[in-house]
């Protein structure tokens, strides 16, 4: 009976340490809980420097589409949760986003930067490079300029070209599978609103919707890679369904 209970107690005890570890990622309150929250700490950091990618990668074809700006609205607050100042992390990350957007001539070095940063986690390289080629994706297709930032972002994090091509590919097939819906009442129940309802309320329905299928860069550290490509198709085939409801509206 001792050993029994010896081996309950032993168990559980494992059990808990797997759990603490598996729940534990490099990017999360604890792990920034003293970290000092300033401008200069905010861009010099993994996630700041993300950020500054995130921005360029979305201006690439020399706009951010309404999608894109949900999206990466979203974005700050998923990253901002994990400082200690969430308020004062979203407004900074917002201004390097603002700025960032806006040059890319300093692409290279902020690629490098972070390559450099994150040059003995593979793990981390795949968990970027996925996120950036899925926002390139998330307006249903790649433009050549996109195609330039994410290729000389992936040679500046010397990111394997044959892991690169394989993730491009995997989210150029999965997005020839998203369809838009066949009709206007589909897209109305996907949304779950009425014809009846008004623009602010499919508007306030499908921001919802988008922030509850998101692709979120902090929770997908513990995802596989059909995690981020599931996300992706749901976001995509629910703005598909908003914006038919807009035509449909006019």
């Amino acid at each position: 009976m001792g050993n029994l209970i010896l081996l309950a107690i032993l168990g559980g005890f494992f059990y808990w340490i797997f759990k603490s570890y598996s729940q534990y990622t490099s990017y999360s309150q604890e792990a920034f809980k003293n970290f000092s929250v300033n401008r200069d700490s905010i861009q010099k950091s993994d996630l700041g420097l993300f950020v500054a990618l995130v921005a360029k990668v979305a201006k690439a074809d020399g706009k951010v589409d309404a999608l894109e700006a949900e999206l990466i609205g979203i974005m700050f607050d998923d990253i901002s949760a994990v400082f200690p100042e969430p308020k004062k992390t979203k407004d900074i990350l917002k201004q390097i986003f603002n700025e960032e957007k806006e040059r890319f001539d300093n692409l290279e070095d902020i690629a490098f930067s972070l390559g450099q940063a994150i040059k003995r986690d593979k793990s981390k390289q795949q968990h970027f490079m996925g996120f950036l080629i899925q926002l390139a994706f998330i307006d249903g297709s790649v433009s050549k300029s996109e195609d330039e930032v994410l290729i000389t972002i992936a040679e500046a994090f010397e990111f394997d070209p044959n892991a690169y091509h394989a993730i491009f590919e995997q989210f150029e097939k999965m997005m020839k599978n998203v369809h838009p819906k066949a009709n206007i009442a589909d897209a109305y129940k996907l949304l779950g609103v009425s014809e009846n309802d008004d623009m602010s309320v499919i508007k306030k329905a499908y921001r919802s919707l988008v922030r509850k299928y998101h692709p979120d860069i902090i929770k997908s550290q513990n995802k596989d890679e059909a995690y981020m490509q599931e996300a992706t198709a749901k976001t995509q085939e629910i703005n598909q369904a908003y914006e038919m409801i807009k035509e449909h509206k006019k």
